[in-house]
């Protein structure tokens, strides 16, 4: 059993949702270049110092959810069952998430998540930060998958092009709800793409998916 918070762990955890909260419905309703970290603090009625004590950065202001995610993929190899390879277990994890139309999927037609997804496809800083998070999961999965591979550089190769695919899955799957379809209609779609991507990862690139003559 996990130990329960004290009551000052738990003010600080009201604080950071409160400010997490503030921000991303100042960003929505204005546009996220056009809040200001103080415009987050006043209207979060906390100083500005206090608001950089929990987030360093703007953009983490909106990303850090981000970071209960960090790791997942690596937890999924490592808990794979025998004689499941990395790339299945990701697979299925993925299908997994997008039965239950997961927003991390891409696959979730909420007015929120969908909102907030706008956001973030829609600001290039957020982007760029948004590759903080992921090189923290690269290393995560790369130290996993060092059990799998021999080479060092295989392991890290292989971490790398696992997680560009889900996160272009989930981009692809976004711009089919961005585009004005459910996430019922796309869905047989955003499978078919999961099986090629992850296909493509089990069995190679050279010749999966390659045009005839090419």
């Amino acid at each position: 059993m996990e130990p329960v918070p004290g009551l000052r762990e738990q003010k600080k955890q009201r604080t950071r949702e409160h400010l997490a909260a503030t921000a991303l419905r100042l960003f929505l309703e204005r546009g996220f270049d056009e809040v200001s970290v103080v415009d987050v603090a006043a209207a979060a009625q906390v100083s500005k110092p206090t608001l950089f004590r929990y987030f360093p950065s703007k953009e983490d202001l909106l990303l850090d959810r981000f970071a209960d995610h960090q790791g997942e993929a690596a937890r999924v190899v490592r808990a794979r069952p025998a004689g499941q390879t990395p790339v299945q277990a990701l697979h299925e994890h993925f299908l997994d998430r997008l039965r239950e139309h997961d927003p991390a999927t891409g696959l979730s037609d909420h007015p929120d998540v969908v909102a907030f997804q706008r956001l973030l496809y829609g600001t290039a800083s957020l982007q760029s930060r948004l590759l903080h998070y992921l090189a923290g999961d690269v290393e995560l999965l790369a130290e996993e998958l060092a059990t799998v591979f021999a080479d060092p550089l295989g392991a890290r190769l292989a971490a790398l092009h696992l997680l560009a695919v889900r996160n272009e899955l989930g981009r692809r799957n976004f711009e089919r709800i961005a585009a004005g379809c459910s996430a019922a209609e796309a869905y047989p779609a955003a499978v078919a793409d999961a099986g090629l991507a992850y296909g493509m990862l089990a069995e190679g690139i050279g010749g999966v998916g390659i045009v005839p003559g090419a």
